[in-house]
């Protein structure tokens, strides 16, 4: 037997000293209520922050997790088996469907976790890995002046909050990243609240912000979170130098970097990145069918390609 419950909480009972599970990153995120799944069977319980929304065109509600790797808070009286969501009645958390991001490494929130995209990682146990080209380039940029700052989050200042918002939205329009993407200051001002978050920032010749990144740790692993490098200086890719930073903090810290992955598999981004990491994990999702007869319903002529929820689904074209 398990035991269901969906609270308005604001994710408070999946909250954990670990970033993506912090106070903190779930005030920033909105989280608006956790999922509590407690199994007999396994000993387990797991409970899953979720941002709780209504369904357009219907007066049901569905649920995704926050951003990036938040998981669920995860406690085992028994063997320590996750929990297999598929056996498990899920509609007393009154939601059509819950799209759950997981941590990254283990343990995972539920059983048969879906692999989802590679997330790279520079791991201080083995070799450090990067291109000649690159190694120049920082070269060049130290020899032009280009200096590695690093303040832990609480201490962070004002200036150094604007400096890696200016650089980070800068580099969103860039992209032409979706609006969700475009954080404002009080976001990532309440996640430099968490205790283990840094700031890490290179400034140009002139002393001015050039790149710029949040690092925070969660679940085993430092992670490169958000990133941004300023127009100007744009063309002397500075945040090669950022994430040479980045890895020195992590070997500090005696942590894998988790430098993520790209916005589509195979992208320039992850090419980028494979030039700094020398190992890879997925990065895993669960998808929660909590009311089949109503997923059916809303989903009902829509063909499905693989984007949960099916009834979500952007339209062709």
């Amino acid at each position: 037997m398990a035991a269901v419950e969906l609270i308005e909480d604001g994710g408070s009972a999946a909250v954990e000293d670990e970033f993506f599970r912090s106070a903190q990153f779930l005030a920033a995120e909105r989280t608006t209520h956790t999922l509590l799944v407690a199994d007999d069977a396994t000993g387990t319980a797991v409970a899953v922050p979720l941002l709780v929304r209504e369904i357009p065109g219907s007066d049901r509600r569905d649920a995704i997790s926050p951003y990036s790797y938040p998981g669920a808070r995860i406690t085992s009286a028994g063997e320590g088996e996750p929990i297999d969501a598929t056996a498990v009645d899920l509609a007393a958390s009154g939601l059509v469907s819950a799209f759950v991001r997981d941590r990254l490494g283990e343990p995972p929130a539920f059983a048969n976790p879906t692999d989802r995209s590679v997330v790279l990682l520079a791991d201080p146990e083995l070799p450090r890995k990067s291109r000649m080209s690159d190694r120049q380039q920082i070269r060049k940029n130290e020899a032009a002046g280009y200096d590695v700052r690093i303040a832990e989050g609480p201490s962070a200042s004002d200036a150094d909050l604007d400096g890696f918002l200016s650089v980070y939205t800068e580099t969103m329009q860039v992209v032409d990243a979706a609006e969700h993407y475009f954080f404002d200051r009080d976001y990532f001002a309440e996640l430099l609240r968490f205790p283990r978050s840094w700031l890490v920032t290179v400034d140009g010749p002139e002393g001015d912000v050039a790149a710029s990144a949040l690092a925070a740790i969660s679940d085993g692993f430092l992670h490169y979170y958000l990133s941004g490098t300023a127009d100007a200086h744009r063309k002397r890719a500075p945040s090669k130098n950022l994430i040479v930073a980045c890895t020195d903090l992590a070997e500090e810290l005696g942590l894998p970097l988790n430098l993520g992955g790209g916005v589509k598999p195979g992208d320039g981004l992850e090419e980028f990145k494979r030039g700094f990491a020398n190992r890879e994990l997925p990065f895993r999702t669960h998808e929660l069918i909590c009311d089949r007869a109503a997923y059916a319903e809303l989903s009902r002529g829509r063909d499905d390609d693989g984007f949960f929820p099916l009834y979500r689904a952007p339209a062709a074209g």
